[in-house]
């Protein structure tokens, strides 16, 4: 499994922000798609997830009600949608994949980052 993050870049806070994913290769082993992001001096934090077949989606408390994950299978793509982004949003975006249908557990696959930036 292949994963490509892209959409990073400077946001203003209380803008909006668009990251994808774009999956490839094995897609059996990518039963759940994730988003997870590392901020400067931090350990690298869940976001948020989405499971392949059922659309479920997963939230951390930090970004519940303002992000929003969702899939477009016909492009074998994950989109994490930023609305009304804070300061500390600022990280390293990564998208992952895991081959069970559980959210929580060891990702398989990563993608490299993308860099999100929220400042005036």
């Amino acid at each position: 499994v292949q994963l490509q993050a892209s959409g990073g870049g400077l946001v203003q806070p209380g803008g909006s922000l668009r990251l994808s994913c774009v999956t490839s290769g094995r897609t059996f082993g990518s039963n759940v798609v994730g988003w997870f992001r590392q901020a400067p001096g931090k350990e690298r934090e869940f976001v948020a997830a989405i499971t392949w077949s059922g659309g479920n989606t997963y939230y951390a408390n930090s970004v519940k009600g303002r992000f929003t994950i969702s899939r477009d299978a016909a492009k074998n793509t994950v989109l994490l949608q930023m609305n009304s982004p804070k300061p500390e949003d600022t990280a390293v975006y990564y998208c992952a994949a895991r081959p069970y249908s559980s959210y929580d557990g060891k990702y398989y696959y990563w993608g490299l980052g993308t860099l999100v930036t929220v400042s005036s």
